[in-house]
């Protein structure tokens, strides 16, 4: 059973081996000439204002869960509708149809319970 995979062993050592060989050399090989402005972090072509250790508002982490939750529920919706015509031609259609109808359901339940809560309302 080991043996299938010695392939895969062998393309991921190798992809390794030349990823870090190519890093090497670029640290080794390449012009190094840091100055006082290229050190500076960069924000979008200005100079930073204020200071990066500031606080982010709650709701930005919400949002970004919600969007990851939306996220998933495409990652799961992609499979079943690229072999819904196999459902269906088995005959278990309509119980697939009705267990992701549930499952949006529920998802929809979530976002409108959120937009309730104002977890989408950035105007306070």
């Amino acid at each position: 059973m080991f043996g299938d995979f010695v392939p895969l062993f062998l393309m991921i050592a190798l992809a390794l081996g030349l990823a870090l060989t190519l890093l090497a050399a670029a640290a080794y090989i390449g012009p190094s000439r840091p100055s006082e402005t290229k050190t500076m972090p960069y924000e979008s072509g200005m100079d930073p204002v204020g200071s990066a250790h500031e606080r982010y508002s709650v709701k930005f982490y919400l949002v970004a869960m919600i969007f990851i939750v939306f996220d998933v529920e495409v990652v799961f919706m992609w499979p079943w509708a690229a072999s819904f015509h196999s459902f269906v031609e088995s005959g278990a259609g309509l119980g697939v149809v009705a267990v992701l109808s549930l499952f949006t359901f529920i998802l929809l339940v979530g976002l409108l319970y959120d937009v309730k809560k104002g977890g989408l309302d950035f105007e306070q």
